[in-house]
């Protein structure tokens, strides 16, 4: 009976999609959740809950919380580590849950301040349908089908392109031949995410591909209306917290002239602090008017700000540091600013700044990645700090945010397209960005500083990389595109899109959208702003360092490569890797053996990697006919002597070969064991065994 209901309840809608089939299904699985959603492409599936509590009281902002969490079982896997668990978040999820949760931010009424909550579990990834995408649509699905307002639905793809001919949702094996990877997020009307790299992309084959995206993401939003159709619950009435028009009325008296002399500051921290005692004379004017206000009066502070700044920009045409609309700020950058880095550099925007280093190190500084449906060892990194100080603040410094590493990878997408491959370079590399100042476009700055920094360290990049945030004030057909933005501009504008690339083109893209949405012609305009303001802050960077340095610095390891014979390869290491520690020990080098006899050892001392370049030749030198050497007494018989004469290869001096005066009736009478003898390679025979003679030495 219970299966039968099952079966009753279950709703399924499908839509063939680009070589596979996209199904939401809901009705079956966490029921007891206000939104469930299992979708599927191929083998992959991908669970999408929501849950809603009721706002707390005085609660003055939307709780949304999104996670997303990739069980081992999905892949056939069990977890690694000592508990055999899945535990924390990895950086792929917590980008993932990024990902998610942008595009579907702003499509909550304002006002709705319920706590929400969206959980997507990965039940089952084939390692060709990419789970991700999957639950971006899953997410939204689950909404619409639920009674949260939520004004959607939208729908996410990838995009690549293969040939010349754009792909969606590319398999694995297809996206490493793809000259990009873009996420796009959007609803039927309009784009409202963009994630993604990209090969020195031009703007107009970027443009061409989103909207190429958004036509798919049409249709799986219609597929999300069918499904409510069948499914969807009716949507609760809810009461937006709205501030009283007396409280409005009264800020606007108080403090509306105040803020906007307050804005017209240029500078930040000046700014900042007539803001705060703007906030603080209000408050304290009207505590006992509304002695339970506080949180509105502060949210109608913000308001006429923003409105204040916006009619500005598209009345007057200024921006808050009187720049116009595609002025970048001021630009500083040195180089070789941190003497024992291996590459540094301090890149300054305005009262943006970043001190980026860049260090090098061997294969054995490889971060080991345990993927759902791969492994692999990742050899360039990009790690962004966001200290406290870099706004003025004090906050407790607790472990990496979501939002610190969805900068960081950011800018290492832009930079991994510029780096040489591995098999060119033999290095790990190591990129830290520290942000010492920020008013926006901080990660940016990383992209900026991280060129440099590279050039700096001697890495042969194919060409600098810059980065430039671009801005959007949009009031009806009123828009105003604004190119390195400050970081009012981003909370108070309507768009933060970070373009990254070289003076050929885009390497790297992220874009959120708090309006409507973009149509062609704005991306098209901010895009093409993008690439004017590239240029120029190309040319900024030039002033400091214009390509790789010849030399690394004396601190970084340097390397040296050999070749050995793959079957010896197991002498090098060793029993138990024996052998190889001990040269590790004796020299202090670090040594990395490839399967194909690739040898390579990392070393700041020339010397101690000579001394263990040796120690392994010695290790895998093959005896050569006519050759001498001087070898060790290892045996001795009745007919002769053994010798070691390279490490592991022994040869037989037979006693009518040994020199002598007169006949030798005894081996022991001129030869002891351990005693060093020269001898000569005679022979060698087909089973390897390996002839000596003294006689024949002359």
């Amino acid at each position: 009976m219970a299966e039968l209901l099952s079966t009753q309840l279950k709703k399924t809608v499908t839509l063939p999609f680009h070589g596979s089939e996209i199904s939401f299904e809901t009705g079956w699985v966490a029921k007891q959740a206000g939104g469930a959603v299992i979708v599927r492409a191929g083998e992959t599936m991908v669970l999408v809950t929501v849950c809603r509590a009721d706002a707390k009281p005085d609660q003055s902002f939307f709780p949304l919380t999104v996670e997303y969490q990739e069980k081992a079982y999905a892949a056939g896997k069990i977890p690694g580590g000592f508990f055999r668990r899945e535990a924390k978040p990895s950086e792929g999820e917590i980008l993932t849950c990024r990902l998610i949760d942008r595009p579907i931010r702003p499509l909550f009424p304002d006002g709705y301040y319920d706590e929400i909550q969206v959980i997507c579990t990965v039940l089952s990834a084939d390692g060709i349908n990419s789970p991700d995408v999957l639950a971006i649509c899953g997410a939204s699905a689950a909404l619409h089908i639920s009674d949260i307002p939520f004004q959607g639905p939208i729908a996410g793809v990838r995009v690549g392109r293969l040939g010349g001919q754009f792909v969606i949702n590319p398999s694995r094996e297809d996206l490493a031949r793809s000259d990009m990877d873009f996420i796009v997020a959007g609803t039927k009307d309009a784009i409202v995410m963009v994630e993604g790299a990209a090969q020195f992309v031009p703007e107009k084959d970027v443009v061409d591909a989103l909207f190429f995206g958004h036509e798919e993401i049409k249709k799986l939003c219609a597929l999300q209306e069918e499904l409510r159709k069948q499914a969807g619950k009716a949507k609760m009435e809810v009461k937006l917290v709205t501030v009283p028009a007396e409280i409005t009325a009264r800020v606007k008296t108080l403090a509306y002239d105040q803020l906007k002399q307050a804005l017209a500051i240029l500078s930040k921290a000046e700014r900042r602090d007539a803001l705060s005692a703007t906030t603080s004379s209000t408050l304290e004017t009207l505590k006992l008017e509304f002695p339970e206000g506080e949180r509105m009066i502060k949210n109608e502070l913000e308001r006429f700000a923003g409105e204040i700044m916006r009619n500005r920009v598209l009345d007057e045409k200024v921006r808050m540091d009187g720049r116009k609309f595609a002025d970048i700020r001021p630009i500083e950058c040195e180089v070789a600013v941190i003497p024992r880095a291996h590459g540094s550099a301090l890149f300054t925007r305005g009262e943006t700044q970043g001190f980026v280093t860049t260090t090098l190190g061997s294969s054995t500084d490889a971060q080991k990645i345990d993927g759902l449906t791969e492994t692999a060892e990742k050899t360039f990194m990009l790690h962004y700090n966001f200290p406290p100080f870099s706004t003025g603040e004090v906050k407790n410094i607790r472990g990496t945010g979501r939002r610190e590493i969805g900068h960081g990878v950011l800018a290492e997408r832009a930079l991994r397209a510029v780096v040489p491959q591995d098999k060119d370079f033999p290095f790990v590399i190591r990129i830290v960005s520290d942000i010492t100042e920020s008013n926006g476009s901080s990660s940016m700055a990383t992209v900026c500083g991280g060129s440099m920094s590279l050039m700096d360290a001697g890495v042969k990049i194919k060409d600098p990389v810059a980065g430039v945030a671009m801005g959007l004030i949009k009031e009806g057909t009123r828009v105003a595109v604004l190119s390195d933005i400050l970081g009012d501009e981003d909370h108070l504008g309507d768009m933060d899109f970070k373009v990254c690339g070289t003076k050929d083109g885009i390497t790297a893209l992220q874009m959120d959208i708090k309006c409507d949405g973009l149509d062609r012609n704005i991306m098209t305009t901010a895009l093409d702003q993008a690439c004017a303001g590239r240029l120029h802050i190309l040319g900024e960077m030039a002033k400091a360092i214009t390509k790789p340095r010849e030399a690394m610095s004396q601190y970084a390891p340097q390397v040296e490569i050999m070749k050995i014979k793959p079957d010896k390869i197991r002498e090098v290491i060793g029993p138990g890797g024996k052998m190889i520690k001990s040269i590790v020990e004796e020299t202090g080098v670090k040594i990395d053996v490839s399967d194909d006899g690739t040898v390579k050892i990392f070393s700041t001392d020339r010397v101690q990697s000579m001394r263990a370049k040796e120690i392994i030749l010695g290790i895998v030198e093959e005896a050569e006919v006519g050759k001498l050497y001087t070898g060790v007494v290892k045996r001795i018989t009745d007919f002769g002597a053994f010798i070691e004469i390279l490490p592991g290869v022994d040869g037989l001096l037979h006693i009518s070969q040994i020199a002598a005066e007169g006949r030798v009736n005894q081996v022991t009478d001129v030869m002891r064991e351990g005693e060093e003898v020269q001898v000569k390679v005679v022979e060698i025979d087909r089973q390897g065994r390996v002839r000596l003679s003294q006689k024949e030495m002359n």
